[in-house]
C-alpha cells in the first residue's frame, strides 16, 4: 500500500525527522536456540513503513552486539501523561549473516532517554526468503480487549485446581499468542524473565520512576505466578501457562524489544511475588491502565496512577498497599528452577574465596566457549582481578551495571546463561 500512495511514506519520514528527543538502541544478534552469539551479520535501520530508508548500517561484534545507536523519538513527556501523541518513535531492523535466513523485525520501539535492547535469533538457512516479526503497538498508545475479571485467590478445594506444593521460579513458561481457544495460535517456550521483561515492556513506559517500574514488574510477575502455581489452563485441559491476550492475562509480543531499565529491575526482583496472610498461592494481581479502561472500583492497580504515586515518593510497596489493601506483602520463591546451584547469599567481589567463587569461575569459562569476548580464567576459587575483568565483561554484554562484583542478578545471568550453552554443548557433544 505504501508503493501505491509513496506521499503516505514521506509522512512518515517528515514526522520522524522532526522528533525532538533522543533514545538508544542495540541490536543482539544470538543463533535460533538463543546460546551462541552471530558475529559479523550485518544490520540496518530504517523508519518502520520506509525500510528503504537506511538511517544505520553497522555489523555485529564477537559477542553479536551493534554499537549503541542514537536515534530520533518524540518528546519525553509523551510517555509521563497521558497523550494523544504516539510516545515512541517505530524503527524496522533489518539483519543479514551468512548461513542464516535474513530477518526483519519491524515496529522497534525507541523511548527516549533509555537503552532499547532488540534480540534477533536467525535460523539456519534452508531457503532464500526472510522472516518478518511485527511489533504491534503498545498497550497504553493501542486499543485492547479490557481485562475479564477473575478472583484474585483461585479455590484450593476444587479436584486438581492447585497442583505445585510451593511456589516455583519455573525456567520456561509456554506462552499461546492468542486469546483461550484460539487453535490457530501458536504456543512459545519462553524463558521467565524474558517472559516478564516483554510483557512489562509492552504494558509500561520505561521511562517511568523506578519505583512504579517496580511496582509493576512485581503484580506481572505475581499475577504470571499464580498461573504457574494453579496450573490454571492446564487444569482445563489446555498445554500452556499463559496467553498474550489482554482479555485474560498479559500483553506479550513476540519478537519485541525490551528496554534496559525495566530489565535491570526484572533482574533485580525476579524471585518475588505478592502474598497475602496465610494464603499460599501468589495473588492474581490483575489491573488497567487507568485512563482508557477504569478499574478503580475493583481494587486493582492503575499503571498511571502508579506512576503519578512514584512521582510523589510512594515506594513499590506503598503504591501496590495504596491500590490493593495494607495486607499485600512482597515475598520470595522457595525455588529457582533450572538453577544449577543457589545464589551465596551476599555478594562476591575482589578478595572473596571458597566452593562458590570456584564454581562461578567454572561456568564463566564455560560461557567463554561461546562468548569469545569473556576471558578465560583459572578455577582456583580465588577472586582476583581477572575474576572481576571476566564478570564485568559477561556484565557488559548483557546489559548489566558493569561493576565486576558477582552481586544478586549478576549470579543468575550467569547460571542462565552456563545452563543454556551447557545443554547445546551436551547436544552436539
Amino acid at each position: 500500500m505504501d508503493q501505491i500512495y509513496p506521499y503516505r511514506n514521506d509522512r512518515k519520514v517528515r514526522m520522524q525527522q522532526e522528533q525532538t528527543d533522543q533514545g538508544k538502541l542495540q541490536v543482539t544478534v544470538l543463533t535460533e536456540d538463543g546460546t551462541r552469539p552471530v558475529e559479523n551479520a550485518m544490520v540496518r535501520i530504517s523508519y518502520t513503513g520506509v525500510p528503504d530508508s537506511v538511517l544505520e548500517e553497522v555489523r555485529t561484534d564477537s559477542s553479536g552486539q551493534t554499537p549503541v545507536l542514537d536515534l530520533k523519538t518524540p518528546p519525553l513527556e509523551y510517555s509521563m501523561e497521558p497523550s494523544e501523541q504516539q510516545p515512541y518513535a517505530e524503527y524496522t531492523v533489518q539483519i543479514q549473516a551468512e548461513g542464516f535466513e535474513q530477518e526483519e523485525i519491524a515496529g522497534t520501539e525507541v523511548l527516549p532517554d533509555v537503552l532499547a535492547q532488540q534480540p534477533v535469533r536467525l535460523k539456519f538457512q534452508t531457503r532464500q526468503e526472510f522472516d518478518r516479526i511485527v511489533i504491534g503497538p503498545h498497550t497504553l498508545f493501542g486499543e485492547y480487549p479490557p481485562k475479564n475479571t477473575e478472583s484474585e485467590i483461585k479455590p484450593i478445594r476444587e479436584t486438581g485446581e492447585i497442583v505445585l506444593s510451593k511456589v516455583v521460579i519455573p525456567e520456561y513458561v509456554v506462552v499461546h499468542d492468542g486469546p483461550v481457544g484460539e487453535n490457530s495460535a501458536q504456543n512459545y517456550y519462553v524463558r521467565y524473565k524474558d517472559y516478564i521483561k516483554n510483557v512489562a515492556s509492552s504494558e509500561i513506559y520505561a521511562t517511568w520512576p523506578a519505583d512504579s517500574i517496580r511496582a509493576n514488574v512485581l503484580a506481572i510477575m505475581s499475577f504470571t505466578l499464580n498461573r504457574v502455581y494453579t496450573e490454571w489452563y492446564r487444569n482445563k485441559g489446555y498445554g500452556f501457562t499463559i496467553t498474550s491476550s489482554t482479555a485474560y492475562d498479559h500483553k506479550w509480543i513476540y519478537g519485541r524489544n525490551v528496554f534496559d531499565s525495566i530489565s535491570n529491575i526484572v533482574d533485580e526482583l525476579f524471585e518475588n511475588y505478592l502474598s497475602r496472610p496465610d494464603v499460599r498461592q501468589p495473588i492474581l494481581t490483575q489491573y488497567c491502565d487507568g485512563r482508557q479502561v477504569q478499574c478503580r472500583d475493583r481494587g486493582w492497580m492503575t499503571q498511571w496512577g502508579s506512576k503519578t504515586l512514584a512521582d510523589q515518593g510512594y515506594s513499590p510497596i506503598e503504591i501496590l498497599r495504596y491500590f490493593y489493601g495494607n495486607d499485600m506483602y512482597i515475598n520470595v520463591a522457595e525455588e529457582v528452577s533450572g538453577v544449577p546451584s543457589s545464589w551465596p547469599g551476599y555478594d562476591l567481589n575482589i578478595g572473596s574465596t571458597g566452593i562458590k567463587v570456584r564454581q562461578l569461575q567454572e561456568q564463566i569459562n564455560g560461557i567463554a566457549e561461546a562468548y569469545p569476548a569473556v576471558p578465560r580464567i583459572t578455577a582456583d576459587g580465588i577472586y582476583g582481578q581477572k575474576t572481576s575483568e571476566a564478570v564485568r565483561k559477561i556484565q557488559n554484554i548483557f546489559g548489566l551495571p558493569q561493576t565486576g562484583i558477582t552481586d544478586y542478578p549478576t549470579w543468575y545471568k550467569i547460571q542462565e546463561i552456563y545452563v543454556g550453552v551447557s545443554r547445546i554443548a551436551e547436544l552436539n557433544g
